[in-house]
């Protein structure tokens, strides 16, 4: 018997060794080239705007016959520490009214179409927060040129929306970075007046923008500013010379806390569970109360296509009843086990990559100072204020007594859905501060264009990105066009450029089908 065992153990050992010794080993120079072929796949179409960048810039250019354009001027090829001319742009303040004594101004970065862009349309964009600032969408997100997080430095962002169109940046409401004046807002529709007026004021000194096709976009909490700002001028649209055509809302702020984290927060952890690397205790724990607190088992009872009426609240709370804050709880745990834990987008670990604007993840945290936007030579530049000290998020409140408008999905957003050409919501499935389960609870409780929610289920892997494939879910029905992108985080054009673009080339009808 020993002797047989020997032989079995030496053959066992034989076979073992023959895989590792016939393997096959990838060099660094395959490795590269392999890394080299799939990264064409997250190329533009039209091929990288690299190499239209290395003769100079050569986009499409708007003459502005109203001297007072000239003030906001940016050299493209002076802009701090991007080696490439990103080409005219146009910044400044800009008066929330045409009164003598306005002393409210929204700070605004504007730039013209790139090579492949339409003169036809322009694009607003603007952060949430509240008071979160859009130059951090610029910089990092979708503007011509980018540095993002562990970047080394500015680099030509293929997926910059300027490709698609004029883009216009806004920092917004008063109070939001660059902006001046003292913040005196209390609900949405006075959020939503100041930047009707500002855009008023700035067709007056850019009038070659006038009648252009506009589309609004932003991403977290101006899920609420944007229905409310479109809701503001389709009532006035006498008094804009735009014309609103859709608009973009992702990763949004849409209706009460408890719908948008609460409920989804255990189903989210269970979906990523290798992610957040929970004992079974505490996740046994999890699900009891998650089970005491009615949302284990909400989206199978009340989450149906069609619905069969309006969605409940699981406890009395907009927020978490007492003992149901289980959202807060995970967070806690999560930085236990991982402190580098971001809820923005939650694969990161350590290290902590460096963020020239200071907020690399779940927290504030500035590795180099002054922050790019915050640096003299910038603000000169771009024509900031010099005696501001720019944060990426306010350290001001900027509605006096918190926002008392009531969530979009309640009151505007389904009116402007229906006054839309098109209209997307967009969420990417890694974002925990805002997750994408909870966006579903909320189309299916919101009744627009005659029916309530979705009719028929969203399919899996629906949402196909070109030269990549599946990349998320996607649904269509009565002007409202949903989208899950897979892998992303909070800040989709970020995380998915790819995706983000394409989504937009839909919203303006620059392709038929998403």
């Amino acid at each position: 018997m020993r002797v047989d065992w020997a032989l079995r153990i030496v053959a066992l050992a034989s076979l073992c060794a023959a895989p590792l010794s016939d393997a096959r080993k990838i060099g660094k120079t395959e490795l590269r080239e392999r890394q080299h072929e799939a990264a064409k796949r997250f190329m533009p179409a039209a091929g990288p705007f690299l190499e239209k960048r290395a003769s100079g810039w050569a986009g499409k250019n708007i003459t502005f016959t109203n001297p007072k354009a000239s003030e906001f001027f940016v050299d493209g090829t002076t802009i701090p520490e991007v080696d490439f001319d990103v080409g005219p742009s146009w910044s400044g303040l800009m008066p929330i009214s045409g009164a003598a004594n306005e002393t409210r101004q929204l700070f605004f970065w504007f730039f013209p179409p790139g090579p492949t862009g339409s003169l036809d349309d322009l694009i607003f964009w603007t952060n949430g927060g509240p008071g979160c600032s859009s130059l951090e969408g610029l910089l990092q997100e979708n503007g011509p040129f980018s540095w993002s997080v562990g970047t080394a430095k500015p680099i030509v962002n293929d997926f910059g929306w300027t490709n698609l169109s004029s883009l216009l940046f806004v920092e917004q409401p008063v109070g939001t970075g660059f902006s001046q004046g003292t913040p005196n807002i209390t609900n949405e529709d006075e959020l939503a007046a100041q930047v009707f007026g500002s855009l008023q004021q700035f067709l007056e000194v850019f009038s070659e923008l006038k009648d252009k096709k506009f589309y609004l976009t932003g991403e977290s909490y101006a899920g609420t500013y944007i229905p409310y700002i479109a809701n503001y001028i389709f009532d006035h649209n006498e008094s804009l010379a735009l014309n609103l055509t859709g608009f973009w809302v992702s990763d949004p702020s849409l209706s009460w806390d408890v719908v948008q984290e609460q409920i989804p927060a255990v189903s989210f952890v269970h979906k990523y569970k290798n992610v957040f690397s929970f004992n079974q205790t505490f996740l046994a724990e999890l699900d009891s109360k998650a089970a005491s607190c009615n949302y284990a088992d909400y989206f199978d009872k009340h989450v149906t296509y069609p619905p069969t009426g309006l969605l409940p609240l699981p406890g009395t709370s907009t927020e978490a009843d007492r003992g149901c804050d289980l959202w807060d709880e995970i967070f806690n745990a999560a930085l236990i086990v991982n402190p580098a834990f971001n809820i923005y987008r939650v694969f990161d670990t350590f290290p902590i990559l460096w963020d020239v604007l200071g907020f690399p993840g779940s927290f504030e945290q500035i590795q180099l100072s002054p922050l790019y936007f915050d640096r003299t030579d910038v603000k000169k530049a771009i024509h900031a204020p010099l005696n501001v000290t720019w944060s990426e998020c306010s350290n001001e409140d900027v509605f006096v007594r918190g926002d008392e408008s009531l969530p979009p999905a309640f009151t505007v957003l389904p009116t402007v859905i229906e006054k839309s050409q098109r209209a997307v919501i967009v969420h990417g499935l890694a974002d925990y501060i805002l997750i994408a389960e909870g966006t579903r609870i909320v189309i299916q409780n919101m009744t627009w264009n005659g029916q309530q929610g979705f009719q028929t289920p969203i399919a899996n892997d629906s949402f196909i990105v070109d030269g990549v494939g599946a990349l998320g879910n996607m649904h269509q029905e009565r002007g409202l066009t949903y989208f899950e992108v897979d892998l992303s985080g909070h800040m989709v054009p970020q995380y998915s450029p790819k995706a983000a673009f394409q989504i937009m080339e839909f919203l303006m009808g620059f392709r038929e089908n998403p």
